[in-house]
């Protein structure tokens, strides 16, 4: 019920919005973009958590990581390209440089996001007791510092910032989920998850804001993959029975939790289109265009459906903890665009593909990006 109490409350904003500020809302022409910006996880990252050395050791950086595209790892966590390399590729600008390995042209745009980070900073998980669990602390209010620190290099007067940001694309994420990762395993309950919710969908718009503060025109804000059905958290945390599981096999109290906190973005991202209506804020709902595979794998191509993973170590969905993709003991398939799923946390080239193309030309943008 407070789900539909929320839902509504955000459907309301949004007529509003669109009162305040008709071309949010549909109608806009197709933008040129001359760079882009990103931050995030590791949905997102092209190389920083690799450069940053922050692991002793990380499998992102072995075969078969890369294998479809570059092949050969580059950091990311995939097979192949991620959603911000083909929104980079749709705009006709290069595949965004890691920020930490990044050379002397930075203007068309640089990648900040860390895999692993969090929307939280490290204090947040020492108040929880979930700190030990931590990939990085490369948090999102560093990488805005990373961001700040660069911008002098992109624009040099109050004039040209705005010229420059006119046309810059900025990806806030996907952020937030690693937040809820890293209490999950490190035994936090539902309830408990639950209450950080609001915590960290602001920690989301706060970043948002500070980057149109900073002269952003143009932001995209992710929301949420569908946790439950991450082939991670079908193996460690399974239901107790079939009614646990949705019509797709999905954990529909996971996905359930994953709603709540993309509802409560939505909710402050409409507040915040009405503090600032001269910048463009786009939802992307990575939740909807995600289901949309899950619901029906066999028309994107995914004939061994969207919970079986493509590298791993086995198991009912070829994930195994101690065996995972690119460790002793896993396996990889032959033919990565038949699975949504990549490693049980990460999705394939493929499935990232059907995001990016959902969101350029399908309905899982608002207001619509292009």
């Amino acid at each position: 019920m407070a789900i539909s109490r929320l839902s509504l409350l955000v459907a309301v904003l949004a007529c509003c919005c669109c009162l305040v500020q008709v071309s949010q809302c549909g109608g806009n022409s197709k933008q040129n973009y001359t760079s882009m910006f990103s931050f995030g996880d590791s949905l997102t990252d092209t190389g920083n958590l690799l450069a940053s050395s922050q692991l002793p050791f990380t499998t992102v950086g072995r075969f078969p990581y890369g294998m479809t595209y570059f092949h050969r790892p580059t950091g990311r966590c995939s097979d192949g390209r991620l959603v911000v390399d083909f929104l980079a590729q749709a705009f006709g600008l290069p595949l965004l440089q890691p920020y930490l390995s990044r050379g002397r042209d930075v203007r068309q745009g640089v990648n900040f996001a860390v895999g692993g980070a969090t929307a939280m900073d490290p204090p947040f998980f020492e108040g929880i007791g979930a700190s030990d669990k931590l990939w990085t602390n490369l948090s999102l209010s560093v990488q805005l510092d990373w961001f700040e620190k660069l911008k002098p290099s992109l624009c040099d007067s109050p004039k040209d910032c705005k010229e420059y940001f006119s046309k810059s694309l900025f990806l806030v994420g996907e952020i937030g989920g690693n937040d809820y990762n890293y209490a999950f395993f490190k035994g936090k309950t539902l309830d408990d998850a639950k209450s950080y919710v609001p915590t960290v969908a602001s920690a989301v718009i706060e970043a948002t804001e500070r980057l149109i503060k900073a002269g952003a025109m143009h932001l995209v804000v992710p929301g949420n993959l569908p946790m439950g059905c991450s082939s991670a958290y079908l193996t460690l945390h399974p239901g107790r029975n079939s009614s646990d599981y949705d019509s797709v096999g999905c954990l529909k109290t996971y996905n359930d939790f994953t709603q709540r906190h993309n509802a409560m973005v939505q909710q402050k991202l409409q507040v915040l289109r009405l503090k600032y209506p001269n910048a463009r804020i786009m939802y992307a709902d990575y939740y909807g265009a995600a289901m949309s595979f899950a619901r029906n794998p066999k028309k994107f191509g995914f004939k061994h459906g969207p919970l079986k993973t493509c590298c791993g170590g086995g198991g009912p969905y070829n994930f195994n903890p101690v065996a995972s993709c690119g460790v002793r003991g896993s396996s990889v398939c032959a033919d990565p665009s038949a699975y949504a799923n990549w490693d049980g946390v990460h999705l394939t080239e493929a499935a990232y593909r059907a995001i990016a193309d959902s969101i350029l030309h399908g309905p899982y943008t608002s207001p619509r990006l292009l």
